[in-house]
């Protein structure tokens, strides 16, 4: 028989395909149910990596100039070059996103797309240098229409192919 979950160190684990599934309503519940309930924290945080793991493949195992996230990527990117015109996004310095004047530019750039993108303020991890993986020292944690902003720019500029070209060549 299987449990949807098993109590361990104060933290559920999900299990198998029904965890995912109970995993998945806990998260779909409005935020003020839960205060700061140390289990959800963590499921945030192993829904956030995934996120990370999947990203990070796909960009490994296809050219990244050719893909499509959302399906309003044009949108997203010309509004994010309109916005931070000059910002160097191949190596992101945390208060690009952090700082209080940052986050008074990004707050009208991302609240644009809150009725588009899905999610748009979702916790995201985001690489700091793009042509790295995600470790503890080269992530910070972004919403999702930066992650979207910043990774649909690094594609279509071309600072993910190195990551796409290591992993072809290390194959070859």
């Amino acid at each position: 028989m299987l449990k949807r979950c098993v109590y361990r160190f104060n933290v559920y684990v999900f299990q198998g395909v029904e965890g995912a599934a109970s995993a998945a309503h806990v998260l779909s519940l409005p935020a003020d149910s839960f205060g700061n309930n140390p289990q959800v924290e963590v499921m945030w945080a192993m829904k956030a990596y995934n996120h990370a793991e999947v990203y990070f493949n796909l960009i490994s195992s296809v050219d990244p100039k050719f893909l499509k996230l959302t399906k309003v990527d044009d949108t997203i990117y010309t509004a994010f070059r309109e916005t931070f015109k000059d910002m160097d996004i191949k190596l992101l310095h945390p208060d690009l996103l952090k700082s209080a004047e940052a986050k008074e530019t990004w707050r009208p750039f991302c609240n644009q797309f809150e009725d588009v993108i899905e999610d748009f303020n979702y916790g995201t991890l985001l690489r700091l240098n793009c042509e790295q993986d995600y470790t503890e020292e080269n992530t910070i944690f972004a919403t999702r229409i930066q992650f979207f902003a910043i990774e649909i720019a690094r594609n279509r500029e071309g600072l993910n192919t190195p990551v796409f070209t290591a992993k072809t060549n290390n194959k070859s």
